[in-house]
């Protein structure tokens, strides 16, 4: 292998490993860490074993094993092997093997220990996917718990060296200067006018003619990736225009990775696949979109959806440096240079943004329930950790400890963990094999993951046609490993090998997604209501739209009406028939607000969609007090009929501060004075009940406080008796007839601290006359002008010139003479 910018630190990196067995280094790109680093390790004398390497993408695992093995003279699977999903070429003499992170994750989970591995290179660890910094924590603790002599080492060019080394309990960071070639930026700016393949194909168009070598163009995915090929085709004849994503076959990708053996000029199209790792021969120019899309887990929705960002700056500079790995580059970008410090500086981690379910369950089948336990350079958020506990726990994979303190695996969550896929799609596949369609099922799980398997439709069932009936390498590789799959379900569930009766594909996709069953809301097929209570949305174009029903497969969009990508179609009958037990029956309570009464209908369901609903003629009555209730709560206190009495009594429990008629401790305990008195109707409750219910709450104590603090009526010095308004505006008031007070020289007051009362005082006729919370004030003030005027109006009546010496009475002043005579 000729002399690389990593070789002279190479001595650093191999000092580090020996002792203390752990390294971080940082390399930019073009350094030649990928390919140099792991056969350097192969004559050190702790290396006995096999020697592990990362790579975040299967393209750049094989094309990294593939230049390894070349330097050696050899071929792919010789000393240098690689491992992935669809592809592997490895033998007994391998002692580097290059995998993708995801099955890495599987290996130490089968094999905690790791035996006969001599060292972990994880490589581009900056790009920080979930299943590096998960395969990364588990072997950080397997290396402080079983196995001191196993080597890691994080290597990047981006990374944040010191954080990756304090996780590696303060391993050294090892930096390579690398080799600097020039690199030139033109920033051709936005065109929000024109289509994302329009403005790439006339960068490409500029980039053909202004400059020499082979282009690299960044696209966010592979059907932008597709139009601007056809474009490139018509427009530039003469060029060599190659896709280059995840699903390309192997012989494309190496196609597009090499220079053209015929020395022709290409135009390599690629997603962000071909931002690291991977050196493209020949590449001196790269034109980039300036997007990013990413998968993000939507918890409201419960589907992932790939979501389209600017690209932040690292993944701009990682992109550009395509251009400059093996000489002077040029690197086009459509956006304004003034507009690029506001982007992101990074992607955000991986972790952050997905579906955890597979996380939370490796970490139970590893034995830990606590992902905080283990070493995070970001610790997975808890929002999203118990959304995936409740997902696996709706699947049957993970249930309470007993006594309820934390969470463990089950036994079918075990064989869940066993296979590699997505939870769901495991326990589909298993399910699928309990029944003897372990194959179909196994399909069907590869048919979701490999997007371009099978062709593009929405309906799964034509893909799975299309892709059981084709005949080339990629589908024979997918077949041959979606069959090892169904062979390891079936030896896992122990299933027969075929099925007595053909069980239809979308059943086995219920059983493995039962909450995205859906039915048809509306004539064309456009809405759809799943059984775990979404909306989504559905072209009426589709094939899958004349269906009544459907499993969902894959979906994209926000929580309300996302849009249905791929399904299966389903009947009623076989519903009824296969489905049987997730349907239920039971009794629902709704209020009817124009009746202001309970409904109590019967309802077969699946989840959130209703088969069918009647009148339930015998609903439990507790289920009714329970619902009304909560409805209760939810409301106020305002829904309960109280009458005047109990109204009264609790404005008065307001005023003098009685804990237990106040609205928070009624509402707290409503089963114990409400629930008693409950019927199907609010408004039949009886008054009086209600009353007593509440004055029975009163203790002695509360009872006292009450009549001090607030008394429920004013006895006037002639006897007569006022209830006290305690919802006043001007506070708690009383209307009372002036003459009932003559004879009172001394305001009347209650509460603690006391306060007065206020008067509202009236005529003879009960008409107002002056408002005071001064009694004596009133009798040696204003009374006189109230005096004038009453002797006018009432002749007949006492209007004294000192009334507060005055004997109280209501009668006439006859009547009253009349009295002291007798």
């Amino acid at each position: 292998m000729s002399e690389l910018p990593i070789h002279a630190v190479l001595p650093d990196c191999l000092a580090a490993l020996a002792q203390p067995g752990a390294a971080v280094l940082v390399a930019p790109p073009g350094a030649g860490k990928t390919t140099a680093v792991a056969p350097a390790l192969l004559g050190q004398p702790w290396c006995t074993g096999q020697i592990i390497l990362l790579s975040p993408r299967r393209v750049a695992a094989r094309a990294a094993a593939e230049r390894m093995a070349e330097a050696l003279g050899e071929k792919a699977g010789e000393t240098i092997g690689y491992l992935t999903r669809l592809d592997s070429r490895r033998s007994a003499r391998t002692r580097v093997l290059v995998m993708t992170e995801a099955i890495f994750v599987a290996t130490i989970l089968d094999d905690p220990e790791l035996a006969g591995t001599s060292a972990v290179l994880f490589d581009e660890a900056h790009e920080r996917h979930l299943d590096s910094d998960l395969g990364l924590a588990l072997a950080i603790e397997c290396r402080e718990v079983l196995r001191p002599d196993l080597r890691l080492c994080v290597m990047s060019a981006t990374i944040d060296g010191v954080r990756f080394a304090g996780l590696l309990g303060g391993a050294p960071v090892i930096e390579s200067e690398g080799r600097a070639y020039p690199l030139a930026i033109r920033w051709l700016g936005s065109a929000p006018e024109k289509r994302l393949d329009d403005a790439v194909s006339s960068a490409v168009l500029t980039a053909w003619r202004e400059e020499q070598g082979d282009i690299l163009v960044f696209l966010p995915g592979v059907g932008e990736i597709g139009r601007v090929q056809t474009q490139l085709a018509e427009k530039l004849p003469a060029a060599l225009v190659l896709p280059l994503h995840g699903q390309c076959e192997p012989a494309a990708q190496r196609a597009a990775i090499r220079r053209d053996s015929d020395g022709r000029r290409r135009v390599v199209l690629a997603t962000a696949i071909a931002e690291t790792s991977l050196t493209l021969d020949g590449v001196s120019v790269v034109v980039d979109a300036g997007l990013s899309r990413r998968a993000e887990f939507d918890r409201a929705a419960g589907v992932t959806r790939l979501v389209t960002h600017r690209a932040s700056r690292a993944a701009a500079a990682q992109r550009a440096g395509r251009a400059a790995r093996q000489g002077p580059g040029v690197a086009y970008r459509l956006w304004e240079e003034a507009a690029h410090p506001g982007r992101p500086e990074f992607d955000p981690p991986e972790i952050q943004t997905s579906d955890l379910a597979p996380l939370t369950l490796s970490l139970a089948s590893w034995g830990s329930d606590d992902p905080a336990a283990l070493a995070w350079l970001d610790a997975p958020p808890p929002p999203s950790v118990a959304a995936a506990r409740a997902k696996l726990q709706a699947l049957g994979a993970l249930e309470p400890r007993p006594g309820g303190e934390g969470w463990q695996i089950t036994a079918f969550g075990r064989a869940i963990a066993s296979l590699p896929m997505e939870p769901s799609q495991a326990a589909m596949v298993l399910r699928g094999a309990a029944l003897g369609e372990a194959e179909t099922a196994a399909r069907l799980a590869l048919l979701m993951q490999e997007k371009a398997l099978g062709g593009r439709s929405e309906d799964l069932s034509q893909r799975l046609s299309r892709w059981n009936g084709e005949r080339h390498s990629r589908a024979d590789a997918s077949r041959k490993l979606a069959g090892g799959w169904a062979r390891r379900a079936q030896a896992l569930a122990g299933a027969p090998a075929g099925p007595a009766v053909q069980v239809p594909p979308a059943v086995l996709l219920a059983l493995g997604y039962p909450e995205m069953l859906a039915r048809r809301r509306d004539a064309r097929g456009e809405t759809w209501l799943s059984a775990g209570g979404r909306g989504y949305i559905l072209d009426p174009a589709s094939p899958l739209a004349s269906s009544e029903w459907l499993v969902i497969g894959d979906a994209q969009g926000q929580a309300k009406g996302a849009r249905i990508l791929a399904g299966l179609t389903l009947s009623s009958t076989e519903i009824e028939a296969w489905l049987h037990e997730r349907i239920e029956r039971r009794s629902v309570l709704r209020w009817n607000d124009e009746e202001g009464r309970v409904e109590a209908r019967l309802e077969r369901r699946i989840g959130a969609i209703t088969l069918a609903s009647g009148p339930d003629p015998s609903p439990d009555p507790s289920a009714i007090r329970a619902f009304l209730l909560d409805r209760v709560r939810a409301t106020g206190l305002s829904l309960v009929p109280f009458g005047a009495g109990a109204h009264a009594l609790l404005k008065r429990a307001r005023y003098a501060r009685v804990e237990a008629l106040a609205e928070e401790a009624l509402l707290a305990d409503l089963e114990a004075w409400l629930a008693p008195l409950l019927t199907r109707r609010l408004d039949a409750l009886d008054a009086c009940a209600l009353h007593q219910a509440l004055r029975d709450r009163l203790a002695w104590d509360d009872q006292q406080r009450l009549d001090r603090l607030a008394p429920p009526e004013f006895i006037s010095p002639a006897g007569t008796r006022h209830a006290i308004d305690y919802e006043d505006e001007g506070g708690p008031s009383v209307e009372v007839r002036v003459q009932a007070l003559f004879g009172l020289d001394r305001h009347p007051d209650f509460g603690d601290p006391p306060q007065p009362l206020l008067l509202k005082l009236t005529s003879p006729a009960g008409r107002p006359l002056q408002a005071t919370r001064d009694l004596p004030g009133f009798w040696r003030g204003s009374w006189r002008d109230v005096q004038r005027d009453m002797k006018g109006r009432y002749p007949r009546h006492r209007w004294p010139d000192e009334p507060w010496r005055e004997n109280p009475s209501l009668k006439t002043r006859n009547a009253f003479e009349a009295s002291k005579r007798s």
